[in-house]
């Protein structure tokens, strides 16, 4: 609810994710991607209401109450690399007690196990060693970005959910953040990365799920997606065409609003294609939901 208005956020969200596998959710901003990774972990505001399911090891997610989540699924069964590392960082704690805490929580082992373990994990997210000691108002904004997710990795859950985990990184750290959480799907975790770095997407991904609106809008193998016959939806080609090493066209125009969407196709006043077919709403087949959906020769 927003304003004593119902919004959908996100509707008719349906994907599989297998382990050793990764989908990045991409989309542009507000499309409501950050707000299906918090359906998943029961951090949606308290006025929020979720339907379906989300079954992760035999649990629903999306049915499980808060203690559940707390005790058994946060950093247990998912790990979060969050979207505003700042929030999740305590202030008054340095990153290294704070990941020996997390890790003492999850595991009771000895210290000098935790503190080998806060040193592994910092190596594996790139975060400075030496850095460890320092408290998050004393990082930049990278940096605090590597420590979220030095704490995402440090308990070993089988399912990663990475939540723009390259904001604020130059691109050499890009890709390092990237081939790292590509380790840890290939040593058999399943990754959800949600990301507008398509660089980043293309560099890791086994799949792309294209979201618009609230919608998941095409599901793709990422080979296809970046460099085959490239996506089928409108709105998941002007992505590609408006990369620089592409074609550098910008969409035209703006998304709807989630709380004001149309009653057909969310993308047909910016679609270069919309006919009258896109008065209805275009239902989603399980690759694309488009009432003219085409196969180009190259992305």
């Amino acid at each position: 609810m927003r304003g004593g208005r119902h919004v959908a956020a996100v509707s008719d969200a349906s994907f599989d994710l297998a382990a050793g596998e990764c989908l990045a959710l991409v989309g542009e901003s507000g499309c409501g991607k950050s707000v299906l990774a918090s359906a998943l972990l029961g951090l949606l505001p308290g006025n929020a209401e979720t339907a379906g399911s989300a079954v992760l090891g035999g649990l629903d997610l999306l049915t499980a109450d808060e203690r559940t989540l707390a005790r058994t699924v946060r950093g247990r069964r998912v790990g979060l690399v969050p979207q505003s590392p700042a929030a999740h960082l305590t202030p008054v704690r340095t990153v290294r007690a704070q990941i020996e805490e997390t890790l003492r929580e999850l595991v009771d082992t000895p210290r000098r196990e935790r503190r080998e373990a806060a040193v592994a994990a910092a190596e594996r997210a790139a975060f400075p060693v030496d850095h460890l000691d320092r408290y998050p108002h004393e990082l930049s904004g990278g940096l605090a970005q590597r420590a979220a997710t030095a704490l995402a990795l440090i308990g070993d859950a089988p399912l990663l959910l990475a939540d723009e985990p390259t904001t604020g990184l130059d691109r050499e750290l890009v890709d390092r953040t990237a081939d790292e959480l590509r380790r840890q799907a290939d040593e058999g975790r399943a990754l959800l990365m949600i990301t507008h770095d398509l660089a980043a997407a293309e560099r890791i991904a086994d799949r792309i799920a294209v979201m618009y609106a609230g919608r998941i809008v095409e599901l793709a193998d990422a080979g296809r997606f970046f460099r085959g016959r490239g996506p089928r939806h409108p709105y998941a080609r002007g992505l590609l065409a408006a990369l620089p090493e592409r074609d550098f066209t910008p969409i035209p125009g703006m998304p709807p609003e989630l709380g004001a969407l149309p009653e057909g196709c969310a993308f047909a006043a910016r679609c270069p294609r919309a006919t009258g077919l896109c008065a209805a709403r275009p239902a989603f087949d399980g690759e694309v939901a488009c009432h003219h959906v085409e196969e180009p020769a190259r992305a």
